[in-house]
């Protein structure tokens, strides 16, 4: 027998041809113009699936980042308050409080609610009596300072006001704030308001129009005297190095205090907003992954049409030899093709948008002139952007997984195709 006269060789899985002739399908043709409009808009569904889900997460990061900076920044990570009597010890519970592992900073306070007015205009506000030392280890006002200076805010009787407050009164720095207490003075005529001027030492900005717009910091021993506690304080906020931790420190902060106390930690505070924050994140998920399932489906529609359009190039290819898994494998390259570089676009652009966030919403605010994101609605002067590596790669994965599973179907059909019929019918 001769030699010459051997079996044919098998062509390994993804072989050079069977890439070609995937090229050549992806290539638009003049009277496969259809199916190359399909295949390039399946390719921009998945770009803008992915990059929406990428830029969407971010920001709702950022967000919930920055929100929990600020508040965090301004408010304990723990609350404690007195029970059964007042907090009249509060420097001695303080102090033994602080001198817990992990606690940076025990803050006694005086809080109350007024009203700041100035000859221009008034508006509600909240204020908080403090110690100079404890404001100034508040990093978020202390450095944060826009006018004036905190230098001996406990000396004298000047308060410290938030930028966006000071703008609505029309006040500055060195100016008199006049604050209005429904407290006051007992009369045998009932409660007077308290009305006194204060002297505006400092304006400070951190950057969450909520705080920035109601806040007024007096020094402890004048909120004292001003809501006519009896050398008590109101609470004692408790500034932890990890808040996230938070449950461990209830127990030590408990026996430190040393008298009945009642803990808050910063999640029961502000349970309700941030629980509203996590359902609209999964729900922005769940609706934008939508998108990417559609062009998804767009993928399968594609490739039933391309495999009908090329019956009569299967059969051929079949008679001169090529296996079924090898006409599923074009197939299966051709769909998975438009799937993989829609997603890594998709990325890029996700990518892209996120590192310029601030600056296109500049760009946008001052194209449509309209303000975007406005600070009063949102709580932050900027628009925060945070990608979480864990969150884009799982977008990924999942933008990836479902354009591969897209083309399983019709590349199979492709691979049953009789090459009789086929011919027969072309």
């Amino acid at each position: 027998m001769d030699q010459t006269m051997s079996e044919p060789v098998r062509t390994r899985p993804f072989a050079p041809f069977e890439w070609l002739l995937s090229g050549r399908y992806l290539r638009a043709r003049r009277k496969e113009g259809f199916i190359s409009v399909i295949a390039g808009f399946s390719f921009l569904g998945i770009m803008l699936g992915v990059a929406t889900l990428i830029i969407v997460m971010a920001v709702m990061n950022g967000f919930r980042k920055e929100l929990l900076g600020k508040i965090l920044g301004l408010n304990g990570h723990l609350l404690v308050q007195p029970l059964e009597s007042p907090l009249t010890d509060w420097k001695d519970v303080a102090d033994r409080i602080s001198q817990v592992k992990g606690i940076r900073l025990a803050a006694p306070v005086v809080d109350g609610q007024g009203l700041g007015s100035s000859p221009f205009n008034a508006a509600g506000v909240f204020i908080r009596g403090i110690r100079a030392d404890d404001l100034n280890n508040l990093t978020s006002i202390s450095k944060n300072i826009k006018q004036g200076s905190l230098e001996g805010f406990d000396e004298g009787q000047g308060v410290a006001i938030g930028r966006r407050l000071a703008d609505q009164l029309s006040l500055h720095a060195g100016d008199s704030i006049t604050l209005v207490s429904p407290k006051g003075a007992v009369t045998p005529m009932g409660v007077t308001p308290r009305i006194k001027p204060y002297k505006i030492v400092a304006v400070f900005e951190i950057g969450m129009s909520e705080y920035d717009s109601s806040f007024v910091f007096m020094p402890l021993s004048e909120a004292q005297a001003y809501f006519n506690r009896n050398n008590d304080v109101t609470a004692i906020e408790v500034f932890t190095d990890n808040p996230d931790k938070i449950d461990s420190f209830r127990k030590s902060v408990a026996e430190a205090a040393g008298r009945p106390i009642f803990l808050v930690d910063w999640r029961q505070r502000n349970s309700t907003f941030f629980n509203a924050l996590q359902v609209e994140r999964n729900v922005m998920f769940l609706i934008l992954t939508m998108i990417v399932l559609v062009a998804a489906l767009n993928i399968v529609s594609g490739l039933i049409m391309l495999v009908k359009d090329k019956g009569s190039d299967i059969a051929i290819l079949r008679t001169m030899g090529a296996s079924q898994g090898a006409i599923m494998r074009i197939f299966l390259i051709t769909g998975a093709s438009i799937g993989v570089v829609g997603t890594l676009t998709g990325f890029v652009v996700g990518v892209v948008v996120c590192l310029n966030i601030e600056t296109i919403r500049e760009f946008l605010s001052w194209l449509t002139h309209t303000e975007l994101f406005s600070p009063e609605l949102y709580f932050l002067s900027k628009l925060p952007a945070e990608i979480d590596y864990g969150e884009t790669s799982a977008v990924l994965i999942m933008a990836l997984t479902l354009s591969f599973l897209a083309t399983l179907y019709p590349s199979w059909r492709a691979a049953r195709l009789d090459p009789v019929d086929a011919l027969r019918y072309e």
